[in-house]
C-alpha cells in the first residue's frame, strides 16, 4: 500500500511540474481582450526551456522556442475586427481564449480622477448622470483591462487584472473618464476599444517614472539611490519611516504631541464628540474635513477569556491608521481599501475595560473608519472556544488637525506607491510590450507645490514610457487640472508648458468642469470627450479642432495689450455674457482686473489702473474662472505672459 502511494504521490508531482513549466501566456492575453489593429502585436508569456510554443489568431499561425523560461513571437498588423475571434497557444500544453476583437487600446493612467469609477463610491460626489450612463452603456464592443494596483522596487514581468466587456452590469467599475473616452472613439471610428486602466489615486508623477527615466532628473538622483538602499534592508527602511512619521505627527497633529497623549488609557474627554462606526466622516457631520481625526472607545473583554492573544478587525480605514490598544501601538496602515486586522498580545489586555484609540489621517475625499458592522469586531477564545466582541456602535471622536495645517506627511519609500518608480514598476513595465495606439493621462494634482519640478519630470515621464514601448513617439493626451481652491495656477501652467515642448501630445482643458471645493469634480463626460477629440485629431488625423484657445504672443500699443492665440477653433467667443478672468500689470507687476475685448483671433486687454501694459494673466487663481472659449465649444487655458 505504501509503495501505491509513493507512485501516486510522484507521479502528481510531475503532473504538477509539467503543468507550472508549460507555455502560458502573460495574463494581458485573457477571454474578452482587444488587440492593436494595423500595427504588429506581440504575443508572449513563459514556458519550458526549449519548448515550441505555437500561437494562432485571425488566420495566421506563429511559433517560437522558449529560453530561459520565456518566449515571444510578433502577430502581423491586422484590420479592425468586431467579430469575436479565438486565440490559440500550444505547447507542452493548449489553451484557446476566446471572444478576441482587433480594434484601438490605450493605456488610461493617472491619479484619482482617472481612477474614478462611473458608478457610486463612498465618500464622494457621485458622477453627474451616472445612473442614466450605466443604463445606456451597452457597448459589448468596449472593454476594460483593470490593472490591480501594485507597487513594486524592480521592474516586474506580469500584472494582475482581466479583460471586462463593457455593458449596464460591469461599466460601474470602468473608469469613468476612459469610459466616455472609449464611448466617443466607438462612435466616431466604428471599431472596438480597448481601455487598460493603470492608475492609483494620489499619486504622483515620479512614481510613474522608470528609473532611467529619472536618471537625467538631478532633484530625483539621491531619493532613488536612497529608495534602493532601503529596498536592500527592510527592517531600516521600516525604522527610518516609522520614525519620520511619527515625528511629522508630533510636529502637526495636537493628539500626538508630546504631553498629549490621545492615545493613552487615562484621557479627559468632555470636548469628545460621538460618532457612530462605521461610517465616513462626510456622513457623520464633518463633510468637508480633511486632516487628522482620533476615535477611542472602550471594550470589556469577557471573564472567561483565556488570557490568548486577540486579533482586532476595524474594517477599512480611508486611508491611514495608526491604531492603539491600552496605550501600546499595536497596527499602523496606508491605503483606503485595506482591511485593518491586527494582532494584540494577551499581555496588554485585561479582563473588563480595555480601551482602542485610533487615528485617522484622510488627506482629501472620503474619510474615516467606514468597514461593515461585522468587520469591527475582536476574535478571541473564550472558555477554550471562539468568541467574537462587536466594536461597531458608539465611539468618541476628535480633530486633530486639518490637511491645511498637516499637509502631507512622509511615507515609507521602500513600500509607499508615491516612492519614485514604485508605480512604474508594478503597474506600467508589466504592460511593455503590450501594443497600444496611445496613452490618455490624468494626473497632477499630487505634484502642486513641486510646479516647477514638474515642468521637467512630466515631459520626462512621457519620454520615458515611449521609450519603454518602442512604438514612436505615440499620441500621449492628457487633462490640465481642474480649478480647485488646492490646485494653484503653477501646476495648469508646468502642464501647458510641457504641452508646448512634447511633440505628439494634447492637453484637454478642464477650466469649465472643476468644483473650487471638491478635488473630484463630478463632470467626467466633457473630460472624456475632449480626450476622444485629441485622439482623433492626433492618433487618426481627422481634421478636426482638438483644443480651445492657447496663448501665443503678445504686443502692447499705449494703454493696451494685445493677445493672438492658436487653435482659433472657427473665431474666439465670450461663452455667456463678456469676457471675464483677465488681469493687467504694468512694470510694477501688480496686476489689476481687467476689461477684455475679442476683436477677430486676437484679444485686447486693458486697465484704468495700468497706462503702460507689461504684463497679462487668464483664470490665474487656484479655483480659477474665465470664458474664452473658441467656436469649436472648446475653453482656452490659464496663462500668464509673464512666464517665470
Amino acid at each position: 500500500m505504501k509503495t501505491k502511494v509513493k507512485i501516486i504521490s510522484t507521479l502528481t508531482a510531475c503532473l504538477l511540474v509539467t503543468v507550472a513549466t508549460a507555455a502560458e501566456l502573460n495574463p494581458l492575453f485573457q477571454d474578452n481582450a482587444v488587440l492593436q489593429c494595423n500595427s504588429r502585436v506581440p504575443v508572449w508569456g513563459t514556458g519550458r526551456d526549449g519548448e515550441k510554443v505555437t500561437v494562432s489568431f485571425g488566420g495566421q499561425t506563429v511559433s517560437t522556442v522558449a529560453k530561459d523560461g520565456v518566449w515571444k513571437l510578433w502577430l502581423k498588423p491586422m484590420p479592425a475586427n468586431a467579430t469575436p475571434q479565438k486565440l490559440t497557444i500550444s505547447g507542452d500544453t493548449a489553451r484557446t481564449l476566446s471572444n478576441i476583437l482587433v480594434g484601438e487600446v490605450w493605456v488610461a493612467s493617472g491619479q484619482s480622477n482617472m481612477e474614478r469609477q462611473l458608478g457610486a463610491r463612498g465618500g464622494q460626489q457621485p458622477i453627474a448622470n451616472w445612473q442614466q450612463e450605466v443604463a445606456a452603456a451597452n457597448h459589448p464592443q468596449i472593454r476594460q483591462f483593470y490593472v490591480q494596483q501594485t507597487t513594486a522596487p524592480v521592474p516586474q514581468t506580469t500584472v494582475k487584472g482581466n479583460w471586462a466587456v463593457c455593458s449596464p452590469e460591469t461599466v460601474k467599475d470602468f473608469s469613468a473618464v476612459g469610459y466616455f473616452f472609449a464611448r466617443d472613439l466607438l462612435a466616431a471610428k466604428k471599431v472596438p476599444i480597448g481601455i487598460i486602466h493603470s492608475s492609483w489615486g494620489g499619486t504622483p508623477a515620479e512614481a510613474w517614472t522608470s528609473e532611467a527615466g529619472l536618471q537625467a532628473l538631478p532633484d530625483f538622483i539621491e531619493p532613488v539611490a536612497e529608495l534602493k538602499k532601503l529596498t536592500a534592508d527592510p527592517d531600516l527602511a521600516r525604522r527610518n519611516s516609522q520614525a519620520k512619521q511619527n515625528q511629522w505627527f508630533e510636529k502637526v497633529d495636537r493628539g500626538s504631541k508630546p504631553g498629549a497623549a490621545w492615545s493613552g488609557v487615562e484621557l479627559e474627554m468632555t470636548d469628545w464628540k460621538s460618532m457612530t462606526l462605521p461610517t465616513f466622516l462626510e456622513a457623520a457631520g464633518y463633510p468637508k474635513f480633511d486632516g487628522v481625526i482620533w476615535f477611542r472607545r472602550t471594550f470589556d473583554l469577557p471573564e472567561t477569556w483565556d488570557g490568548s492573544d486577540v486579533e482586532l478587525h476595524l474594517g477599512c480605514v480611508d486611508d491611514m491608521d495608526t491604531t492603539w490598544v491600552n496605550g501600546e501601538q499595536v497596527g499602523m496602515t496606508n491605503g483606503w481599501d485595506i482591511p485593518r486586522n491586527y494582532q494584540i498580545p494577551g499581555r496588554l489586555l485585561k479582563a473588563g475595560g480595555n480601551v482602542i484609540a485610533v487615528r485617522v489621517y484622510d488627506p482629501a475625499g472620503g474619510g474615516g473608519i467606514y468597514g461593515g458592522n461585522d468587520a469591527m469586531r475582536l476574535v478571541l477564545k473564550a472558555d477554550g472556544r471562539p468568541a467574537s466582541v462587536p466594536l461597531s456602535g458608539e465611539w468618541r471622536c476628535k480633530p486633530g488637525c486639518t490637511m491645511k495645517e498637516a499637509g502631507w506627511p512622509p511615507s515609507d519609500s521602500s513600500k509607499s506607491q508615491n516612492s519614485p518608480t514604485a508605480l512604474y514598476n508594478g503597474m506600467i513595465a508589466p504592460l511593455l510590450p503590450y501594443s497600444i495606439r496611445g496613452v490618455i493621462w490624468y494626473q497632477g494634482e499630487a505634484n502642486v507645490g513641486r510646479e516647477r519640478q514638474y515642468r521637467t519630470l512630466f515631459p520626462a515621464m512621457i519620454a520615458d514610457w515611449r521609450r519603454a514601448w518602442n512604438q514612436g513617439d505615440f499620441p500621449f493626451l492628457f487633462v490640465q487640472i481642474a480649478p480647485h481652491q488646492g490646485m494653484s495656477p503653477e501646476i495648469r501652467e508646468a502642464q501647458l508648458l510641457s504641452w508646448k515642448q512634447t511633440k505628439n501630445t494634447a492637453m484637454t482643458v478642464t477650466l469649465d468642469c472643476g468644483d473650487a471645493k471638491d478635488i473630484h469634480p463630478t463632470r467626467k463626460e466633457p473630460v472624456g470627450a475632449r480626450l476622444a477629440l485629441a485622439a482623433r485629431a492626433l492618433a487618426y488625423g481627422e481634421k478636426i479642432e482638438f483644443s480651445g484657445p492657447v496663448f501665443e504672443a503678445i504686443k502692447t500699443r499705449g494703454a493696451d495689450a494685445f493677445l493672438n492665440f492658436t487653435h482659433p477653433g472657427g473665431g474666439l467667443v465670450a461663452k455667456d455674457g463678456e469676457l471675464k478672468g483677465f488681469t493687467l500689470a504694468g512694470a510694477d507687476k501688480v496686476f489689476h482686473p481687467a476689461k477684455a475685448e475679442i476683436r477677430g483671433n486676437t484679444v485686447v486687454v486693458s486697465a484704468a489702473e495700468v497706462s503702460s501694459p507689461v504684463a497679462v494673466r487668464y483664470a490665474w487663481a487656484n479655483a480659477a474662472e474665465g470664458n474664452l472659449f473658441n467656436r469649436a465649444g472648446l475653453p482656452a487655458s490659464p496663462f500668464r505672459t509673464d512666464v517665470e
